[in-house]
């Protein structure tokens, strides 16, 4: 069924109907000489400019597209706030394989796209998209962040989303055995991509016991061929399973922790990078049940969004390095509210990130 515009009705519920809804803006983008098709959504911009990355993936249908921007939009506008930065929340999502249509004529496309919203969005990258994309849109976009430096940019923010993560299993360690050293710790890292590479150095620098899988077999082959003690797993399904982990690191896609997999997981805590761990609302509960202390994702992962915000007052690697340092106190400091409030951390996340998004638009008179 379609309504009017020839959308489909489920789109449009999912914008004003569902829980997922309440966005400021969404729009939908299409070039049709570069084939892009492109979902811009911005969930709040009370603390200043939306602020978040373009996923560029091969989406099963338009719906499922816009659900993960608006999904995603959300997230960026709490990991914004509890980053303490002057930035709502925003995400864009490209609907195809980049690695089968992405072109410089599209990326020109896209870039003319975030530049029609007059700085309501700012971009940057993510799934599917890096430095070199961000270049070429930028040439359209005044805009866009995580560009090279050779652009005026700060390049790959993995290198601080990683650290940031670093920092959130610290703090996690503190809180839980009362030591912030991973020394000795079993951590099994899912996704050794652009964050997880990064965070297995940290890690093995310090003396942790590090398992790894990923999809790619070359990923896993990089990290085991620098690092000989590091273990290499068959899949996630088993690394959840390892006896005696102590951390459970999620590096790639959302829904990494859900019915199935919370059941059986092994470790004491969850911190990873990557977005959206939780599959549906109650699993948080499922894993304070089960004792496993979750230290939210935008919370640890947002060293990336902190690095490429910086980009807009003039990049310093140093000064970024020192804010995404303070993840370990904001952890802390969520740990210690999730237990005076009797409720799970992810749920004590929300309250001070939205509490810091209502004085703001309480603020600006909204």
């Amino acid at each position: 069924m379609t309504d009017v515009t020839g959308a489909p009705a489920e789109v449009l519920h999912t914008l004003f109907q569902s829980d997922q809804g309440g966005h400021e803006q969404v729009v939908l983008c299409q070039d049709r000489a570069s084939g892009l098709k492109a979902v811009i959504a911005i969930h709040s911009t009370a603390l200043g400019p939306a602020l978040g990355g373009t996923r560029f993936y091969p989406y099963a249908s338009e719906e499922e597209a816009v659900a993960d921007a608006l999904n995603l939009s959300r997230g960026m506008s709490y990991k914004n706030a509890m980053a303490g930065l002057d930035h709502g929340g925003g995400k864009a999502v490209i609907i195809g394989d980049p690695d089968r249509i992405k072109t410089e004529q599209l990326l020109l496309a896209y870039g003319r796209m975030v530049a029609s919203l007059g700085g309501r969005y700012v971009t940057a990258c993510d799934v599917g998209t890096y430095v070199a994309d961000m270049d070429v849109v930028a040439r359209e976009c005044r805009w866009t962040t995580g560009r090279s430096p050779e652009n005026g940019g700060a390049g790959d923010s993995s290198v601080l989303t990683a650290f940031g993560v670093y920092q959130g299993m610290r703090a996690s360690a503190q809180y839980l055995w009362g030591d912030p050293s991973l020394r000795g710790k079993r951590v099994g890292i899912a996704g050794v991509g652009k964050v997880g590479h990064h965070l297995v150095e940290h890690l093995v620098a310090e003396g942790a016991e590090v398992f790894v899988t990923d999809v790619r077999e070359d990923a896993v082959r990089r990290i085991t061929e620098r690092h000989g003690n590091v273990v290499a797993v068959a899949d996630t399904e088993a690394l959840i399973r390892v006896e005696g982990l102590d951390i459970y690191a999620p590096c790639a896609l959302g829904g990494a922790l859900n019915d199935d997999s919370v059941p059986v997981l092994t470790a004491k805590v969850v911190c990873g990078a990557a977005n959206n761990q939780l599959a549906h609302p109650g699993v948080e509960k499922d894993l304070a049940d089960r004792g496993i202390l979750y230290a939210p994702d935008y919370v640890v992962n947002a060293g990336g969004v902190i690095q490429v915000a910086d980009e807009l007052h003039g990049f310093d690697f140093d000064r970024c390095k020192a804010k995404a340092a303070k993840i370990y106190d904001t952890t802390l400091a969520i740990f210690a509210r999730a237990k005076a409030d009797g409720i799970p951390p992810a749920a004590a996340a929300d309250r001070i990130a939205e509490q810091r998004m209502h004085e703001a638009a309480a603020g600006r008179g909204r």
